[in-house]
Protein backbone atom coordinates (compact mmCIF):
# COMPACT_ATOMS: atom_id res chain seq x y z
CA UNK A 1 0.00 0.00 0.00
CA UNK A 2 1.10 3.88 -0.72
CA UNK A 3 2.06 5.46 1.90
CA UNK A 4 -0.33 8.45 3.36
CA UNK A 5 -1.28 11.04 5.72
CA UNK A 6 -3.63 13.22 7.35
CA UNK A 7 -3.68 16.29 8.02
CA UNK A 8 -6.23 19.22 9.47
CA UNK A 9 -7.85 21.06 6.12
CA UNK A 10 -7.90 24.80 6.12
CA UNK A 11 -10.13 27.19 4.17
CA UNK A 12 -7.26 27.31 1.74
CA UNK A 13 -7.79 23.74 0.77
CA UNK A 14 -11.46 24.19 -0.53
CA UNK A 15 -10.43 24.88 -4.72
CA UNK A 16 -8.77 21.68 -4.43
CA UNK A 17 -11.19 19.70 -2.57
CA UNK A 18 -14.54 21.24 -4.49
CA UNK A 19 -12.47 20.28 -7.69
CA UNK A 20 -11.60 16.59 -6.99
CA UNK A 21 -15.19 16.34 -5.75
CA UNK A 22 -16.08 17.36 -9.12
CA UNK A 23 -14.19 14.54 -10.91
CA UNK A 24 -14.66 11.89 -8.59
CA UNK A 25 -18.88 12.47 -8.69
CA UNK A 26 -18.70 12.76 -12.50
CA UNK A 27 -19.84 9.58 -13.45
CA UNK A 28 -22.03 8.62 -10.50
CA UNK A 29 -23.78 11.96 -10.87
CA UNK A 30 -24.18 11.79 -14.48
CA UNK A 31 -25.22 8.26 -14.40
CA UNK A 32 -28.59 9.64 -12.19
CA UNK A 33 -28.51 12.52 -14.41
CA UNK A 34 -27.60 14.82 -11.92
CA UNK A 35 -24.26 16.25 -12.93
CA UNK A 36 -24.05 19.94 -13.09
CA UNK A 37 -20.60 21.10 -13.90
CA UNK A 38 -20.77 24.24 -11.34
CA UNK A 39 -22.95 22.79 -8.75
CA UNK A 40 -21.13 20.13 -7.70
CA UNK A 41 -18.41 22.17 -6.87
CA UNK A 42 -20.15 25.06 -5.38
CA UNK A 43 -22.20 22.49 -2.93
CA UNK A 44 -18.66 21.86 -1.61
CA UNK A 45 -17.92 24.97 -1.32
CA UNK A 46 -21.53 26.01 0.43
CA UNK A 47 -20.77 22.71 3.05
CA UNK A 48 -16.92 22.92 3.66
CA UNK A 49 -16.19 23.12 7.13
CA UNK A 50 -12.21 22.64 7.53
CA UNK A 51 -12.51 22.29 11.35
CA UNK A 52 -13.98 18.58 10.70
CA UNK A 53 -12.59 18.02 7.55
CA UNK A 54 -8.94 16.37 7.12
CA UNK A 55 -6.83 16.02 4.01
CA UNK A 56 -5.16 13.23 3.08
CA UNK A 57 -1.55 13.45 1.59
CA UNK A 58 0.46 10.90 -0.11
CA UNK A 59 3.92 12.12 -0.78
CA UNK A 60 3.07 15.22 0.57
CA UNK A 61 1.03 16.04 -1.91
CA UNK A 62 -2.95 16.43 -1.85
CA UNK A 63 -4.56 13.06 -3.03
CA UNK A 64 -8.08 13.13 -1.31
CA UNK A 65 -10.56 14.15 1.89
CA UNK A 66 -12.59 13.21 4.49
CA UNK A 67 -14.76 15.10 7.09
CA UNK A 68 -16.35 14.01 10.22
CA UNK A 69 -18.39 16.03 11.43
CA UNK A 70 -20.32 15.89 14.75
CA UNK A 71 -24.33 16.19 14.83
CA UNK A 72 -27.09 15.24 17.94
CA UNK A 73 -26.75 11.42 17.48
CA UNK A 74 -23.53 10.67 15.27
CA UNK A 75 -20.96 11.84 13.05
CA UNK A 76 -21.94 12.48 9.90
CA UNK A 77 -18.82 11.16 7.38
CA UNK A 78 -18.90 13.47 4.34
CA UNK A 79 -16.74 14.12 1.37
CA UNK A 80 -14.32 11.71 1.49
CA UNK A 81 -12.82 11.74 -1.93
CA UNK A 82 -9.80 9.98 -3.04
CA UNK A 83 -8.08 10.94 -6.00
CA UNK A 84 -9.22 8.24 -8.86
CA UNK A 85 -5.63 6.86 -9.54
CA UNK A 86 -5.40 6.20 -5.63
CA UNK A 87 -8.86 4.20 -5.52
CA UNK A 88 -8.31 0.54 -4.62
CA UNK A 89 -4.90 1.00 -3.30
CA UNK A 90 -6.25 0.54 -0.07
CA UNK A 91 -5.91 4.14 1.03
CA UNK A 92 -9.69 4.73 1.39
CA UNK A 93 -9.93 1.42 3.73
CA UNK A 94 -6.80 2.84 5.58
CA UNK A 95 -8.20 5.98 6.11
CA UNK A 96 -12.15 4.60 6.94
CA UNK A 97 -10.99 2.43 9.12
CA UNK A 98 -8.83 5.19 10.93
CA UNK A 99 -11.67 7.28 11.44
CA UNK A 100 -14.55 4.46 12.64
CA UNK A 101 -11.62 3.38 15.37
CA UNK A 102 -11.83 6.72 16.91
CA UNK A 103 -15.71 6.81 16.77
CA UNK A 104 -15.67 3.21 18.24
CA UNK A 105 -13.61 4.18 20.85
CA UNK A 106 -15.61 7.27 21.46
CA UNK A 107 -19.27 5.10 21.39
CA UNK A 108 -20.29 7.24 18.73
CA UNK A 109 -22.52 6.04 15.36
CA UNK A 110 -21.14 7.27 12.42
CA UNK A 111 -23.55 8.26 9.45
CA UNK A 112 -23.20 8.99 5.81
CA UNK A 113 -24.73 8.90 2.23
CA UNK A 114 -23.87 7.72 -0.87
CA UNK A 115 -24.95 8.55 -4.28
CA UNK A 116 -27.45 5.08 -5.48
CA UNK A 117 -25.27 2.90 -7.42
CA UNK A 118 -21.70 3.97 -6.35
CA UNK A 119 -19.14 1.61 -5.73
CA UNK A 120 -18.39 3.17 -2.52
CA UNK A 121 -21.06 1.81 -1.05
CA UNK A 122 -19.50 -1.59 -0.89
CA UNK A 123 -16.30 -0.20 1.13
CA UNK A 124 -18.80 1.60 3.34
CA UNK A 125 -20.77 -2.37 4.11
CA UNK A 126 -17.69 -4.45 4.49
CA UNK A 127 -17.18 -1.87 7.34
CA UNK A 128 -20.64 -2.60 9.13
CA UNK A 129 -22.41 0.51 7.28
CA UNK A 130 -26.41 -0.45 7.31
CA UNK A 131 -29.22 0.77 4.67
CA UNK A 132 -31.76 3.39 6.99
CA UNK A 133 -33.18 5.11 4.05
CA UNK A 134 -32.78 6.00 0.84
CA UNK A 135 -34.17 8.19 -1.82
CA UNK A 136 -34.39 8.08 -5.94
CA UNK A 137 -30.33 9.83 -5.44
CA UNK A 138 -28.81 8.92 -1.92
CA UNK A 139 -28.40 5.90 0.38
CA UNK A 140 -28.51 6.78 3.73
CA UNK A 141 -26.15 4.28 6.18
CA UNK A 142 -25.56 4.10 9.54
CA UNK A 143 -22.98 2.40 11.50
CA UNK A 144 -23.06 1.25 15.38
CA UNK A 145 -19.82 1.97 17.51
CA UNK A 146 -18.53 -1.58 17.76
CA UNK A 147 -16.36 -3.02 21.18
CA UNK A 148 -14.05 -5.35 21.41
CA UNK A 149 -16.44 -7.89 22.51
CA UNK A 150 -18.62 -7.04 19.21
CA UNK A 151 -15.33 -7.50 16.98
CA UNK A 152 -13.65 -10.63 18.92
CA UNK A 153 -16.56 -12.82 20.53
CA UNK A 154 -16.10 -14.96 23.06
CA UNK A 155 -17.02 -18.44 22.82
CA UNK A 156 -18.17 -20.17 26.05
CA UNK A 157 -18.01 -23.83 26.30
Amino acid sequence: MVEWELRPASVTDVEAVAELRAVVLRADLERLGRYDDQRVRQRLRDGFAPAYTWVVEVDGAFAGCVALRPDADAHWLEHFYLAPQLQGSGIGTAVLRELLDRCDRAGTPVRLNVLRGSPARRLYERHGFTLDTEDPVDVFMVRAPRTIIEEFPTVSM
